[in-house]
């Protein structure tokens, strides 16, 4: 059970160690938005299809009929990466030998949806995953592998990801051995350090330069490559939104928001960040200089304060 890439490596080492998969729950199409688009599979669905795998994409799993499929499967074990819907009881009962979830941070910190970007918007210095067995709470069951990472001053979001799927892959499939065998152990969560990894709203990717450039270089690591943080300029059109894919932490001090060269050092509440990479809207990721020859941004201009966000 899986939908984004994130979950496809799991998948694809489950069938590589030989495990019979008898079929994979994925979240249904999205809409082809124009008309005469096709639906557009999630990862885990296109995947799945790729190796002839019974593939369902219920909108609940709350129904008696969509327990009744779920049952008729007969699986052993569930394995869960994020799914995106919630399994009731009445489906983690089904399975005489449980429920596995890959989970992708070092549990009880940042249970929940997005535990990758609040990791490093909040400058952990590491992460990892976790095999856990499913209960109906939120990312609360015992674990029972786990690996850690350092997460790098520089690395993103989406480099952390691509590193904790990989590992992740490996470390269900050695979880499914275990289980196989009779040997697979769980430790309960500690209480203490409890967080959540709220999902990411539309408006935490605004850059507020009044905060620190510390705290403004961590957003920009957590929503790179997407959402992409951002902020607005006027670029001789009007105001538009310019997102930062790529930045770095450097020397300087003005008012929150003051450009303090010609080469995009940016002033916040304390210190400053260079952008490195960027993106304006409609536009393919570009460096720093590719984007200085197509805009008028020089030393001195003051880019507006996150309280005059564009509407989405």
């Amino acid at each position: 059970m899986g939908t984004p890439d994130f979950a496809v490596p799991v998948l694809t080492e489950i069938i590589g160690q030989g495990h019979d998969v008898a079929a994979v729950y994925s979240r249904a199409p999205k809409p082809g938005g124009r008309r005469g688009l096709e639906p557009t599979l999630s990862p885990v669905h296109a995947a799945a299809m790729r190796f002839g795998l019974k593939v369902e994409t219920p909108a609940s799993l709350k129904s008696d009929e969509a327990i009744a499929t779920l049952a008729s499967f007969e699986a052993e074990a569930a394995i869960v990466v994020a799914y995106g819907l919630i399994l009731p009881k009445a489906a983690l009962d089904l399975f005489p030998r449980g429920c596995l979830n890959l989970h992708a941070s070092l549990l009880p910190r940042w249970r929940g949806a997005a535990p990758i970007q609040r990791a490093i918007m909040a400058g952990d210095a590491e992460t990892g995953v976790m095999v856990m067995g499913m209960e109906e709470g939120l990312d609360t069951g015992p674990v029972a592998l786990a690996e850690r990472i350092e997460i790098g001053p520089e690395a993103n979001a989406g480099e952390v990801h691509d590193r904790l799927a990989l590992i992740g892959a490996d470390l269900m499939a050695r979880a499914l051995a275990a289980l196989a065998r009779g040997s697979l152990r769980f430790t309960p969560q500690p209480a203490d350090g409890v967080t959540y990894a709220a999902k990411i709203e539309k408006s935490e990717a605004r850059i507020d330069w009044s905060e620190p450039a510390r705290r403004v270089h961590d957003k920009i690591r957590a929503l790179a490559p997407f959402p992409g943080a951002f902020f607005e300029a006027d670029l001789g059109k009007g105001p538009e939104r310019i997102k930062i894919l790529r930045a770095k932490l450097a020397p300087g001090a003005g008012a929150p928001g003051t450009l303090l060269d010609d080469r995009l050092t940016i002033a916040c509440g304390e210190g400053a960040i260079a952008i490195l990479d960027a993106q304006r809207a409609g536009r393919t990721p570009m460096s720093a200089a590719e984007f200085l020859r197509g805009a008028s941004l020089a030393a001195g201009v003051i880019l507006p304060p996150a309280v005059n966000a564009i509407p989405s």
